[in-house]
């Protein structure tokens, strides 16, 4: 996902530099970037940290590194942490470079990760619960893979999101539901990619019929509008599926997006979001960024 929001910065031109003041702009004093509150936390700061590596501004984050690391370490090895923070500092601590992180972190951290281990093979918030979900489990590998190590049985995890796969060829969050909804089958395609487990390229004719006709893409069948974590993740399913997007498609998007800018630097979430955050603004570049490849 880093890798296609790198290309973003082509497409901002002269916007570039307002998108590095505002992600810059997000961290505190104490060294973390900022909720929507203005309180440091560990999940805007992979945002934030992200965001910067993207637009290439890693002289941003050298001169925070110390800062940064200091707030870090003020949650050791994450123990009071729930489960999405916990994945959160690993992935920050991904971001700073693990060289700077405290001995044993990884160990300990992914021995917290798999308490969240559910007893069909995914992962889910609460601590060994009966069944996961597909954001559970793209957290759960997301820390694996930021910490360098191997997820342990994925096919346990596979067969997790076999349960959640719902009849109009998508899948849900949870077991049972009959309509799909666009992130928990973004989030499973890109798992499913990720192991190499083939992916029925039906899943790609219920994401393209997501698409607003402003553009943009549907949280999920019947949503009222669409929304910029919608449109960015299933650019990015429909990549991992060789999915091309139509050229009208792709420009309706790019309007929509341009809606969504603010001159002040970042991204609103949808047509109803009066605030900018680091997360946002981190799937604007995401979208821009597959939105820009050939």
């Amino acid at each position: 996902m880093l890798q296609i929001a790198r290309v973003a910065p082509k497409v901002l031109g002269d916007s570039a530099d307002l998108v590095r003041a505002f992600l810059a702009k997000q961290f505190s004093p104490e060294g973390g970037a900022m909720d929507r509150g203005g309180k440091p936390d560990l999940y805007y700061t992979i945002f934030a940290l992200a965001g910067l590596q993207a637009m290439q501004a890693d002289a941003e984050i050298d001169h925070r590194r110390s800062a940064i690391c200091q707030w870090l370490r003020t949650f050791a090895d994450g123990a009071n942490l729930d489960f999405v923070h916990l994945s959160a500092l690993a992935r920050c601590w991904a971001a700073i470079g693990l060289d700077h992180a405290p001995a044993g972190l990884a160990e300990a951290v992914l021995t917290r990760i798999e308490k969240h281990r559910s007893r069909d093979g995914g992962y889910e918030s609460d601590i060994h619960a009966e069944h996961g979900n597909a954001y559970g489990c793209f957290v759960a590998l997301g820390a694996y893979q930021d910490l360098g190590r191997e997820l342990p049985e994925p096919l346990r995890m596979v067969q997790c999101l076999k349960f959640l796969e719902t009849p109009d060829g998508a899948w849900a969050n949870a077991r049972a539901l009959k309509i799909g909804s666009t992130n928990a089958t973004a989030a499973a395609v890109t798992l499913l990619h990720q192991l190499r487990i083939p992916i029925n390229q039906r899943v790609g004719d219920w994401l393209l019929a997501q698409l607003h006709p402003e553009g943009g893409f549907l949280a999920m069948p019947q949503a009222p509008m669409p929304d910029l974590l919608s449109t960015a993740t299933t650019l990015h399913a429909l990549s991992c599926l060789e999915r091309e997007l139509p050229s009208s498609a792709r420009e309706r998007c790019l309007d929509f997006i341009d809606t969504l800018w603010n001159a002040g630097g970042g991204f609103h979430g949808h047509w109803a979001d009066d605030h900018l955050d680091a997360e946002y603004t981190f799937y604007g570049l995401l979208a821009l960024g597959h939105l820009s490849l050939p």
